[in-house]
């Protein structure tokens, strides 16, 4: 059985992000959560809040009655890249530099049979 989770527009560029991801990509849910919670980059607090909607999810599910939650892995973990807000600072010479302040987009999915 399969459970997905999806968090959208999360205010951190997607390059900072797979970081994290590629940590936990393809382990179990119960050791993803403790790695994520001890991990110092600030991208950790929504890949782990995700982590556990996934889990809540699969939980739910009309089948979860013979689910183990320590039976979950992660199947898939993607970052992918969202809109990108631009924003102008002065540069020399009166000429206007570009700020980019990106998004991205986090899905996950989390599965009990290998």
């Amino acid at each position: 059985m399969e459970a997905k989770a999806i968090a959208r527009y999360i205010r951190m560029s997607p390059r900072k992000v797979r970081q994290v991801v590629d940590m936990v990509r393809g382990k179990s849910v119960e050791e993803a959560i403790n790695l994520l919670h001890f991990t110092p980059k600030r991208a950790s607090d929504p890949v782990e809040k995700l982590l556990r909607s996934a889990l809540a999810n699969a939980m739910n599910h009309e089948d979860s009655s013979k689910l183990d939650p320590e039976d979950l892995y992660i199947k898939a973990i993607t970052v992918d890249q969202g809109p990108t807000m631009r924003r102008y600072n002065p540069g020399p010479m009166g000429r206007a530099s570009i700020i980019r302040k990106r998004f991205c987009h986090i899905s996950v999915v989390v599965s009990d049979n290998v």
